[in-house]
């Protein structure tokens, strides 16, 4: 970790502000990571999740995607390159983000707001180095972006436990992860060698 936190802050003297991404399959401890860099850097870092895009339930439902959300076209990708692109140009002013309720599955509008002592933003999300339409944009916004990796099994226990938390029976939760957050996963390892640093955070947690 303490080797993140240096990587982070040399990022820091290299530019006026850092757009740092965390990438990585469902579960992968993005939110964690991302959560102690804001942390170790105090108020100079903020988290922009890219939760906060989630298309909501209800249209969802119209578009027939609400069995899969999660997937990359369940989120408003240009809605999230148009906030980063924000991030990056009004250093001067404050930028208001979403953020996103787990226990309610929604999505919260300018719940987050980016101060211009904001130097490092930290956004983490599973697409963010994905090679297609409207994701290579949200890449492109990045300085650096980071792909978790660790023990699938241990991330598949994660998950299905983080399910349970916010509201489903173990059985449903096992069913949703199989069905649907694997797909997913298995589609954002695709996108690992797009990476500019590959972090294994079972070896830093074993260190």
């Amino acid at each position: 970790m303490d080797d993140l936190e240096a990587r982070a802050r040399q990022l820091l003297a290299e530019r006026e502000r850092v757009l740092l991404g965390i990438c990585g399959a469902p579960g992968s401890g993005k939110s964690t990571l991302a959560r102690h860099l804001v942390a170790a850097l105090g108020a100079e870092a903020v988290v922009v999740p890219m939760d906060g895009f989630h298309l909501d339930d209800g249209e969802l439902t119209r578009l027939g995607r609400l069995d899969r959300k999660g997937a990359p076209d369940t989120f408003d990708v240009d809605g999230y390159r148009a906030l980063l692109a924000r991030i990056r140009a009004h250093t001067d002013r404050v930028v208001y983000a979403p953020a996103f309720d787990r226990d309610r599955e929604l999505s919260l509008a300018g719940a987050i707001a980016v101060l211009p002592t904001h130097r490092l933003v930290v956004t983490e999300g599973n697409y963010l180095l994905l090679d297609a339409p409207g994701w290579r944009d949200v890449h492109a916004q990045l300085d650096a972006c980071w792909y978790l990796t660790g023990d699938q099994e241990e991330r598949r226990r994660r998950l299905v436990d983080r399910h349970v938390l916010h509201g489903r029976s173990r059985e449903d939760a096992d069913a949703w992860v199989t069905r649907s957050d694997e797909a997913n996963a298995r589609l954002v390892e695709t996108s690992r060698s797009r990476a500019d640093l590959v972090v294994d955070l079972d070896h830093l947690a074993g260190a």
